[in-house]
């Protein structure tokens, strides 16, 4: 089992939350996050003072999947994800060592 992880631009969401839809992905979490990479934010102009915006508006998408799921999804996430231009994003994949279903108490891969 696999922590499939991806940070992207938020007008993005919903492409992606489609296209893993589409492979059967049942379920994902979704938070609303702030960050920087390369871009390093960018300057702003308020009420006639230039101020440097550090953090950026970005979504964490966190996607439990069995082993042989994870290429599918992350192929879906990059062709979903990706405008070309800098700041599109990250995905990163984490072994998950033990899941859990709360109202049942199933663990392992038929709890996801």
């Amino acid at each position: 089992m696999k922590l499939v992880t991806a940070v992207l631009k938020p007008f993005k969401l919903d492409d992606v939350r489609e296209a893993l839809s589409e492979i059967g992905v049942s379920g994902i979490t979704v938070t609303e996050v702030k960050g920087f990479g390369r871009q390093k934010g960018h300057t702003e102009l308020y009420r006639g003072s230039e101020y440097v915006v550090d953090f950026l508006p970005k979504v964490k998408v966190e996607i439990a999947l069995s082993d042989d799921q994870v290429e599918h999804a992350v192929d879906s996430i990059i062709k979903a994800a990706n405008t070309g231009k800098i700041g599109d994003g990250k995905i990163f994949v984490t072994e998950l060592e033990k899941v859990v279903r709360i109202r049942t108490g199933e663990t392992g891969a038929e709890a996801l």
